[in-house]
């Protein structure tokens, strides 16, 4: 394959990934989102790359948002939503933040592959982004490891602010004028 083939084949990926996705556990988020005083974003790697580009668009539809681990970050307390991001499901960081924001009242929920596995059973909600992750049994990915979920997170974090975006009335002018200004 070619590099066009490639790209090609990414796309077809994640549209099969989309296209599989439940409508009601996305719905359950959103209102979540709505509910809550604040949200607070994490993960590992790549997934918390996703999760970092997530939080930055819902602060800039009015959601008070911050990622875990920034030096700005406050302490998370009952009436916040902690939104993990994990494709393994596995990330032993990742699940103690989440058993960590439920001890302190606040609800949780996670972004992951696998939806059968300790941290989805930790969380409040779940949203499936289904599909294996690569080099595991089964796989059909034609990407390097997790590649596949990394993209789909993305994609479904835009989706979830469009989404925000519609239920809030919220503007493109509105948004832009919360995107910086100091670059």
């Amino acid at each position: 394959m070619n590099e066009k083939e490639y790209a090609d084949a990414i796309s077809e990926e994640i549209s099969d990934v989309v296209g599989n996705l439940d409508q009601q556990q996305l719905s359950v988020l959103v209102e979540a989102i709505l509910a809550a005083k604040r949200v607070f974003v994490c993960g590992a790697g790549r997934s918390l790359l996703m999760m970092r580009a997530f939080a930055m668009r819902l602060m800039h539809i009015g959601v008070e948002a911050y990622v875990v681990g920034e030096t700005i970050t406050p302490a998370i307390a009952e009436g916040d939503l902690l939104i993990a991001g994990s494709g393994s499901g596995q990330t032993r960081g990742t699940l103690a933040t989440v058993q960590e924001a439920a001890a302190r009242g606040a609800r949780t929920a996670v972004m992951t592959a696998h939806g059968d596995l300790e941290i989805a059973e930790a969380c409040d909600l779940v949203v499936v982004v289904p599909l294996p992750v690569t080099g595991e049994a089964g796989s059909s990915s034609c990407q390097p490891l997790g590649s596949l979920f990394e993209q789909s997170l993305l994609v479904v974090g835009d989706a979830l602010v469009l989404g925000l975006m519609k239920r809030m009335g919220t503007t493109n002018e509105q948004m832009r004028a919360r995107h910086t200004n100091l670059e």
